[in-house]
Parts: C-alpha cells; structure tokens; sequence
C-alpha cells in the first residue's frame, strides 16, 4: 500500500497534485521518476492525490558549468523550456491514457514507436529520452580524447580517433534537418559505428546502444552560435563531450556485447 506525507519530498517518486487536477503545471525540477505507476496505485490522503508521471531530470552539472562553450541562458531556454515542454506534454498525454502506465521510458520508446506506426504519445517520449542522454553526454572540461578501452576500441573501428573525428563532424554538418548524431555500439556487427537520427528518433529503436550524443536542433545551438552549426560541433568534439560518460556506457555495453578485446576497464 502506498502513503504519503503531507510535505512534498523532491527525492519522493511521486508528484503531489490537487485532487482536482492530476498534473500539476510546473512539475519541480529535480524530480525524476524513471518509471510510470499504474494509475490504480494513485491514492488521496487529506485531499491531496498522489500521481506518478515522468520528471524533469536535471543535467549533471550547474546549467553555467559548461561556458564559454555553452551559456547558462541556453541551457536555460533548452533544459528548462524545450525539455520541460516534452516532459509535460508527455505526462498529459499520459494521463489521457491508461494503456501505456507502468513502462520504463525506454520501454514506452519502443511501444509508441509502433514497429514504424508512432503513437501520438512517441515524439515527447522520445525527445525526453533523447535530452536526458544529451545533457549527460557532456562535461565541463570536457573534450580532448577518450580514455583507456574507449579510445582503443575507436581506434580499432575507424582507423583512429582523427578519422572518428572526422566522420561525427561531417555527419553532422550533413544532417539535414533538425535530429541527433550518435556514436554507438552496433549489436550485431559488434563496433561502434556513427550514425544520424532524424527529428525524435532514438538509436534504442534498433537496438544499437548509444555512447555519446550531440542534439542537432537549431534551438540547441542558435543562442550561442547563431546559424554556425559546424562551430557548434567543433567545440562539443573538443570542449564539451564527456568521455568519462563515454567509458561507462562501453563498460554497460560489454555486458551486452562481447567485443573481445580490448576490454573496457571498470573504474
């Protein structure tokens, strides 16, 4: 059975909203619940209702950690406007239907994609998942080269880092559109590979295991670098990318996908 208290706790994975409304508006910052509760868990205690929908998680890091290469006021107008509006869409789209409750969001991804058919639901939930990886693909002080296995596993499926370099860059500076450039972990063929996503595609749909990623909407970047998108690649490749994050995801995937060598160390 589900309690509550009366105060809102921010670590709490549940939004306390007016028994009148399940949603509330302007859903605290720091809350992040990773997966959806079925709505027969929602109880009302001294009127209040208890009701479980997606948070807004916040970046790693202070929104102004990443400057000069990225402002504060960008990530302000980014994280907490454009991703804020996909989670709080989704969540009202959510509590219009009973169907999709109790999925991870990587789970709902898949169902709303619809083998190709997406659900009204598919863009906000691919778009949150999306911004999330995002945010945690970078650092501050971040750029420079890879570490360990990470670099040695780059080097081993393009040649060598420049040529890795070389083929994110012009992948997307290439991309038409608005979308996402991913470096990730082909299953199958087992090797990373760089590919484009267009609009609110994810590489889960396919069942690649992203690695690092790079949000290619004009919104991601015009604040900063008006419409010079290749200056805005440049510096995420040699200021901002996280590696570190880079070396978890690998040393995550090689539980998935053995790759031989070299192995990715655990820290």
């Amino acid at each position: 059975m589900i309690t509550c208290c009366n105060s809102l706790n921010v670590n709490s994975p549940f939004l306390l909203t007016n028994s009148s409304q399940q949603l509330k508006k302007t859903m605290h910052p720091y809350l992040h619940q990773s997966k959806l509760q079925k709505r027969s868990s929602d109880v009302t205690t001294r009127g209040m209702k208890v009701a479980a929908y997606y948070g807004l998680k916040t970046p790693p890091y202070e929104l102004d950690a990443l400057e000069p290469y990225m402002s504060r006021r960008t990530l302000e107008v980014h994280w907490g406007k454009h991703h804020r509006n996909y989670v709080e869409g989704l969540n009202k789209q959510l509590s219009q239907n009973d169907i999709l409750y109790g999925h991870t969001l990587d789970e709902l991804l898949k169902v709303t994609y619809n083998n190709g058919n997406p659900l009204p639901e598919f863009n906000n939930a691919a778009q949150v998942w999306n911004h999330d990886f995002f945010w945690e693909s970078m650092q501050p002080g971040g750029g420079d080269m890879p570490k360990l296995g990470v670099l040695q596993q780059i080097e081993k499926d393009f040649g060598s880092f420049t040529n890795f370099r070389d083929k994110f860059i012009l992948a997307s500076i290439s991309h038409f559109g608005s979308g996402w450039v991913w470096l990730v972990l082909k299953r199958q063929e087992k090797r990373l590979a760089v590919i484009t996503t267009s609009n609110a595609l994810s590489p889960i749909l396919w069942d690649d295991i992203p690695i690092i990623c790079l949000d290619l909407w004009e919104h991601a970047y015009y604040l900063d670098y008006k419409n010079d998108k290749i200056e805005y690649v440049n510096v995420f490749m040699d200021h901002l990318v996280s590696w570190n994050a880079a070396l978890g995801r690998m040393a995550r995937a090689e539980c998935f996908v053995n790759l031989g060598e070299p192995k990715i160390p655990v820290a």
